[in-house]
């Protein structure tokens, strides 16, 4: 038997303990309960890719809020995703000893994983430093973390499942990068420049000297008694630390952006430029760098690190790079890995979810199976793919500068682009027959004939100055458009050559989606969170209620008496629309992303969540409990109980018996109750 716990505070999932009770037949595995709570695509962590370093022949990529990815280049011409491991905060640095990862996980702190197996990255455990932690060095059993408003902090990870804290220095500045020679830890302290500290003793560090440079220190390496500085907006700063007393500057060279990290080998510093990539620069005179290449990552790079001519190097908008630097004047890239886009739109139809997934264009999901989803195919468009819609077998996608993408999906597994239409910044699309509707930014709304997908053609428009279309939804002939700051606007588009504003409502906060049921928009108003308006009357439409949904509303799907929105900063927030005029919260779950789309099909909730990709979710607050059983015996009856308490059997209720065809199955509990029920206990039994 196994019992498993539902809590309100949010409609979140903790599980409770588990027994084992009765006799089953031999060889029979218990009975046992897994709640259905929440699935998600990527099964691993992708983001924006901040630092880099090497074990083996892998690369370990801090993503950000999406934590750690481990990346194969053994073949560099083709980096492989191998697995990763999502982190509670940000991932800004990486250490590597052995077989663990250590990971500066930002407000989270110190966070170890184990990459014994490289498929299946496991956390062991972390410590929550007081700072944020911005990046981090291993030596024997201590982990140096440079603590952002904290300083430097010393933590023992002799056991990897407790790391203890053992002392700590608080820096002038703000603590951003480390580095370790000797019993000397150098700290890259943004404003304060660079900090030597003496940790002989590491439960006492002391500080020996710095030096205040010109920029803003971001990390530092250290070779031969010479730190080398990412300082900023001042390049690359070599400093003398023969003496850490005294440190003393020998030289610097401008690499005319913002440099962020650096790794030196053979008498060359590899500097990783947000603004202008990477930049090669011949330090063995350290009085007189001079440039020796250049690389163009893409986007702003990171981070890097060295493994013998290969240098791996992380660029927030491109993912992974790997070049070959045998020749630093000429680095020739080999291959790389982006690790994702970022997803800010979602439809479902049939088993498939169909994401908007910004850089990455379109990606097909089957959800069939919500524990395991499993990407069908994608297509890569130009522009954004910020929302989607689909009818039929074809996606409709608004690609920002790009316009509108036309994709056939027949087959998922090999999507195909059809056709588009440029359009001025498409952020929301809606289709109804053989005409897309598009919220176009600041050309408003464009309607436009797709009858003929290989070449679509403009119909007519909406525009007025000012007004920047966000998003849109139908109403039979009229169009439901997010205007921004011009909140909800209400356009008849039953001629489309000559589509004509009816009315509209200056919402509090800032339109970004709009969904529409029977004669009521349900508007995403940001800050403003959920808004509720009666358009019968298009012409006057009027306010019914609202809600507020801790953060900002970027999208809304309705079902029911249930108002769905996706809140980027709040995750999912589940509402009770029965009673427009006074709506109420039931729940909500924590997305650990930036929720930005939403769509409900059947008892499932599909958020487009930003970098953490695609999160579906298969309970409803307030509404219903789904669980599968798995293991028993088939052929003896299951029996489904629940309980508030966990006191007396006579506690116990039974939901229901049932003898299944097959095991695994599902069942669910439609009297969830919150309210009267603020916990409930669900158990499976076979005699």
């Amino acid at each position: 038997m196994q019992l498993t716990r539902l809590t309100s505070g949010g409609g979140g999932l903790a599980l409770g303990l588990s027994l084992l009770l009765g006799a089953l037949p031999a060889g029979a595995a218990p009975p046992r309960l897994t709640p259905l709570s929440q699935g998600q695509w990527p099964a691993y962590a992708r983001g924006a890719a901040e630092d880099v370093k090497m074990a083996g022949s892998y690369a370990c990529l801090a993503l950000g809020t999406s934590g750690l990815a481990v990346i194969d280049v053994s073949n560099p011409a083709h980096p492989v995703r191998t697995g990763g491991c999502d982190t509670d905060g940000q991932a800004g640095g990486l250490a590597v000893a052995g077989n663990y990862v250590y990971v500066a996980d930002g407000e989270a702190g110190l966070e170890i994983i184990s990459i014994s197996n490289p498929a299946h990255p496991v956390r062991l455990g972390g410590f929550n430093t007081s700072g944020q932690a911005k990046d981090v060095v291993v030596a024997g059993n201590l982990a140096y973390v440079a603590d952002g408003t904290a300083g430097l902090q010393v933590i023992d990870v002799s056991n990897p499942a407790s790391p203890v804290w053992l002392g700590g220095y608080d820096t002038s500045g703000y603590a951003n990068g480390v580095a370790l020679a000797g019993n000397y830890v150098y700290v890259a302290d943004g404003p304060a420049g660079l900090q030597v500290i003496n940790v002989s003793d590491p439960a006492h560090p002391v500080r020996t000297g710095g030096y205040d440079t010109s920029g803003y220190a971001n990390g530092v390496a250290v070779a031969g008694g010479i730190a080398y500085v990412a300082d900023g907006e001042a390049g690359l700063v070599i400093i003398s630390v023969s003496n850490p007393a005294s440190p003393s500057l020998l030289g610097s060279y401008l690499t005319w952006g913002n440099a962020n990290r650096v790794a030196v080998a053979g008498g060359a510093a590899y500097v990783a430029d947000i603004l202008t990539s990477l930049q090669i620069i011949n330090v063995s005179n350290p009085a007189n760098p001079m440039p020796l290449g250049f690389y163009d990552t893409g986007g702003g790079a990171a981070g890097v690190a060295l493994a013998g001519s290969t240098a791996c190097v992380v660029d927030a908008a491109a993912g992974l790079q790997v070049l070959n630097v045998s020749n630093p004047v000429n680095p020739v890239r080999l291959g790389g890995f982006n690790p994702g886009g970022t997803a800010y739109g979602v439809a479902v139809a049939g088993s498939l979810a169909y994401v908007a997934d910004g850089a990455a264009g379109l990606q097909i999901i089957d959800v069939s199976d919500p524990l395991a989803l499993a990407r069908r195919g994608g297509f890569q468009t130009n522009g954004l793919a910020q929302s989607v819609a689909v009818a039929g077998t074809t996606a409709y996608l608004a690609c920002s500068d790009s316009g509108l993408q036309i994709i056939n999906v027949s087959n998922p597994d090999s999507p195909a682009r059809l056709g588009g239409y440029l359009c001025s910044y498409a952020n929301g699309v809606a289709v109804a027959g053989s005409v897309a509707y598009v919220a176009d930014g600041p050309a408003g709304l464009e309607i436009i004939n797709v009858s003929n997908p290989a070449s679509p053609v403009r119909l007519g428009g909406y525009y007025s100055a000012n007004w920047v279309a966000q998003g849109v939804a139908l109403a039979g002939t009229t169009a439901c458009v997010a205007y921004g700051e011009a909140g909800l606007q209400l356009i008849n588009v039953s001629n489309p050559a000559n589509p004509v504003r009816l009315g509209g409502y200056n919402t509090s906060g800032t339109a970004y989606g709009v969904a529409v049921a029977g004669a009521v928009a349900y508007v995403a108003d940001g800050e403003a969170g959920l808004q509720i308006i009666n358009v019968s009357n298009p012409d006057s439409p009027v306010r019914l209620g609202g809600c507020g949904t801790g953060g900002i509303a970027r999208g809304v799907a309705v079902a029911g008496a249930r108002a769905y929105v996706a809140d980027d900063e709040a995750g999912l927030q589940v509402i009770d629309v029965s009673n427009p005029a006074s709506p109420v919260r039931l729940g909500s779950y924590p997305t650990r992303g930036t929720a930005r789309g939403v769509a409900v099909a059947g008892n499932r909730v599909y958020v487009a969540n930003d970098e953490k990709g695609l999160r579906v979710f298969c309970s409803l607050p307030n509404v219903q409990y789904m669980l599968r059983v798995e293991g028993g015996a088939l052929g003896t009856p299951f029996t489904l109980e629940a309980a508030s308490l966990l006191k007396a059997a006579t506690n116990w209720q039974a939901l229901f018996t049932t003898n299944p065809a097959a095991v695994p199955f599902e069942f669910t509990d439609t009297d969830v109750r919150y309210a009267t029920q603020p916990r409930k206990f669900y158990r499976v039994r076979q005699p």
